[in-house]
């Protein structure tokens, strides 16, 4: 199959290096969907990471022999690694819970909240410095740089922390963009 590499040596490295990073983006990726419950994709992006390993650790096997083709191995696998989270950030899947703890009135935020198609809930509570506010909301991953803007908006000094969320169901929430429609039109 890879009889060429006979001829040229030279390229094993270089095919080993890019099949790591392909391998390993998509365990990645694969490890991300199996934690957001995704069954469907999950398996499928499994069958190609598998494949893509079989062939690279055949060659491996077969014709490496130095420290070089090693390296491209291990370069390969931590390059992958690194794509896979960017890739994944890109693609911004899942859900978060922000909890924001304020001084300020919660209901204000919960109305900037509202007005912006997010459902907020308001719970009042004592904290180590004295009573706050605690608004909870549900969103979209890919709509953490506005509700991040919209709390600075609110209050600058709001402390807020966010969680993943598995499933989330029968709440308000915003319209989001497919998968296909998130980034601009080429430049």
């Amino acid at each position: 199959m890879f009889d060429f590499l006979d001829q040229y040596p030279y390229l094993l490295p270089v095919m080993i290096f890019f099949g790591r990073i392909c391998d390993v983006t998509l365990g990645t990726l694969r490890i991300i969907f199996v934690s957001k419950g995704k069954k469907g994709i999950a398996p499928v992006i499994g069958f190609f990471e598998v494949f893509i390993w079989i062939v690279i650790i055949s060659q491996i096997l077969s014709r490496a022999s130095d420290l070089i083709a090693y390296l491209s191995y291990a370069g390969g696998y931590a390059t992958g690694t690194y794509v896979g989270i960017l890739i994944e950030n890109k693609l911004a899947f899942g859900v978060l819970l922000y909890r924001v703890y304020t001084k300020e009135n919660g209901s204000t935020l919960v109305q900037l909240l509202n007005a912006n198609g997010f459902g907020a809930t308001l719970v009042r509570g004592e904290g180590s410095v004295g009573k706050v506010d605690v608004i909870e909301t549900v969103v979209a991953r890919q709509l953490m740089k506005k509700i991040d803007k919209l709390i600075k908006e609110f209050d600058e000094n709001a402390f807020y922390v966010t969680e993943d969320v598995r499933t989330a169901q029968n709440g308000i929430f915003p319209k989001t963009a497919s998968i296909f429609n998130r980034w601009r039109p080429g430049k």
